[in-house]
């Protein structure tokens, strides 16, 4: 094959991926009609059908799926080795894109990135706030960050945090009009404000433990958010009880504006990991960037 039809495999490989003739001539910097000849010129050359279009979307055929998987592995080992070329600059850069749970972003690695970024000022950092498991390979991110047994075995898992525990809270005055609970199934005869995970195919189910008797409990309320924060707002209102990672709550709990229940209950969850593929290739900014975010203890 000839050396320029290079550009038109990579330039199949973007369309594919953005699944857009017009998303993909965005991010090519070419016309949306000069990306269509690119391609088609390909399926001539090819003598084989790579795409179905439609007027709303485009889409692999069996042939561009086969094409496509073949080829996405082998551009992105050739982007990481450019990428790697930054070891011959005097100052780490490169762009590093991380997918992670709100909390983790907040209370986890934003203290450590903003002490971290000043110091390479050529590193550009792009996170991605998302509470379902991402697949980090499919959607091109350098990283991902979750709880320590999310992560998957095939993966390498540096620890950014510590173990963690979620606590029980509302505030006084809705405890003036509630009666505390004793037990996680009195939270049936309670206001609780719910959380919705894609991952978990809903609602997330209270994790409760004790004696090494675990207990998951699904609640009921009038409030149900994707947000942790928005949770936390809503609780400080009085509008009914929340399970969120006791850090988060923790300026709450001790200047009484938040109460926490049940203690006794609380499990241990496995602290936060920054994880990637093992096969790879580490850029110097990414080193640094791992090496930044690592829990010290």
């Amino acid at each position: 094959m000839a050396r320029e039809n290079f550009n038109d495999l990579q330039a199949f490989v973007i369309v594919a991926r953005e699944g857009s003739f017009t998303r993909a001539a965005a991010q090519l910097g070419v016309s949306q009609s000069a990306l269509s000849h690119t391609i088609r010129a390909l399926e001539t050359r090819l003598g084989l059908r790579l795409l179905t279009r439609t007027t709303r979307s485009v889409a692999p055929t069996d042939a561009g799926d086969r094409l496509l998987s073949t080829l996405t592995p082998r551009f992105e080992e050739i982007e990481a080795e450019l990428a790697a070329l930054t070891e011959l600059r005097e100052r780490p850069a490169g762009s590093i894109r991380i997918t992670t749970a709100e909390h983790a972003a907040h209370d986890v690695i934003w203290p450590k990135l903003a002490k971290f970024l000043p110091n390479y000022p050529d590193i550009k950092v792009e996170i991605n706030i998302d509470n379902q498991l991402t697949d980090i390979v499919a959607e091109r991110y350098d990283a991902g960050v979750r709880f320590g047994d999310q992560v998957a075995k095939d993966m390498v898992a540096a620890r950014i945090g510590p173990d963690m525990k979620f606590a029980l809270v509302g505030t006084p005055c809705y405890f003036a009009q509630y009666p505390v609970p004793q037990t996680p199934q009195d939270l049936a005869e309670h206001n609780c404000i719910n959380i919705r995970l894609p991952t978990y195919g809903g609602l997330y189910a209270w994790e409760f433990e004790k004696d090494g008797h675990a207990l998951k409990v699904r609640v009921e309320g009038q409030l149900i958010f994707n947000s942790a924060e928005m949770i936390m707002k809503a609780s400080l209102a009085g509008l009914g009880l929340a399970y969120l990672p006791e850090q988060m709550l923790a300026d709450d709990i001790a200047a009484g504006r938040l109460v926490k229940v049940l203690e006794d209950w609380y499990p241990t969850f496995p602290g936060y990991h920054l994880y990637y593929p093992s096969r790879r290739q580490s850029s110097p900014a990414f080193n640094l960037f791992v090496e930044a975010m690592r829990y010290r203890g």
